[in-house]
């Protein structure tokens, strides 16, 4: 049975990823650590501060995992929303698990918690790095409805590996701030196919910002997981500079494109607008074009 990733809940998704009755959360609801700060706004909070973490099996191995509810304020990051995934990467440290798996699903920073959160993603990157570096996989699975936005696209782009649907998106900025800032002459946030395209998994697997594309579907996203368990990227000053390089490339190339439609033509899509129609099995035909094939 196909299980929505984008249409479920946190936990949904966590428990349906995992190996049946293998999942054990760490501050659980009994334990109600939730934020300090929103109350004295009169906001109110939720439970688990709008992420879920703990441990379980995936096809028998041990991973860490946490997902982030963007039903609870878009996803977004405040000071013990951030303080639960740091202290994920750091008992990961410890125990060594096959791989940290992140589903993420977040606006970016909590605008009620600005300056905390902002803190907040620099701690949560850092531990992420210090994870990679000892070893320990991780892997960013993006299907939410919200996208993976502001800080939390930062984080994700510091994996080992990103895993996306074509209902997922991915950027730094989201369009309403894109347009806030440069007009919605620049980029007209309610136009969605333009967003899509932009900032969709499709889009960001044609770039090489995400290693695998998938279908809206849980089990696809567990079996993607399942084939990058223990598979750790390198992570050295080399990398990084090569990383700049091809920013720097894609910069030289692209960098006169007003639209995902016109990158898509210069990587050798003859026909671009097919691309919107195509299945998540279909796309793997339009990576060839990096090798000059044309389709």
């Amino acid at each position: 049975m196909n299980r929505s990733f984008a249409e479920s809940t946190a936990r949904e998704r966590v428990v349906h990823l995992l190996d049946a009755k293998s999942f054990i959360e760490i501050l659980g609801p009994g334990e109600r650590v939730v934020s300090p700060h929103l109350a004295l706004l009169g906001v109110p909070s939720s439970f688990d501060d709008g992420v879920v973490i703990g441990h379980g099996t995936l096809n028998g191995q041990l991973v860490f995992i946490a997902a982030q509810e963007g039903e609870f304020m878009g996803g977004g990051v405040g000071e013990v929303h951030g303080a639960k995934l740091v202290g994920l990467f750091k008992r990961a440290l410890r125990d060594k698990p096959a791989a940290v798996i992140v589903l993420a699903e977040s606006g970016g920073v909590r605008l009620h918690e600005a300056n905390a959160g902002l803190i907040a993603v620099s701690e949560v990157m850092r531990a992420l790095l210090d994870a990679r570096a000892q070893g320990v996989p991780v892997i960013m699975l993006i299907g939410g409805a919200n996208g993976c936005f502001g800080g939390m696209g930062l984080i994700a782009r510091c994996a080992d590996h990103v895993v996306m649907s074509d209902l997922g998106r991915l950027a730094m900025s989201g369009p309403e701030v894109i347009e806030s800032s440069h007009g919605v002459e620049e980029y007209d946030s309610r136009d969605r196919a333009l967003v899509w395209r932009t900032t969709g998994g499709k889009h960001r697997y044609l770039i090489g910002d995400c290693d695998q594309l998938v279908e809206d579907d849980v089990d696809a996203f567990r079996h993607a997981a399942i084939g990058l368990l223990g598979q750790s990227m390198p992570l050295s000053l080399l990398v990084l500079e090569a990383e700049h390089d091809l920013l720097s490339d894609r910069l030289t190339h692209f960098g006169e494109c007003r639209d995902a439609l016109d990158v898509w033509r210069l990587l050798g899509v003859s026909d671009p607008s097919i691309v919107a129609d195509l299945e998540a099995s279909e796309m793997d035909v339009l990576k060839s074009l990096a090798s000059g094939e044309s389709v």
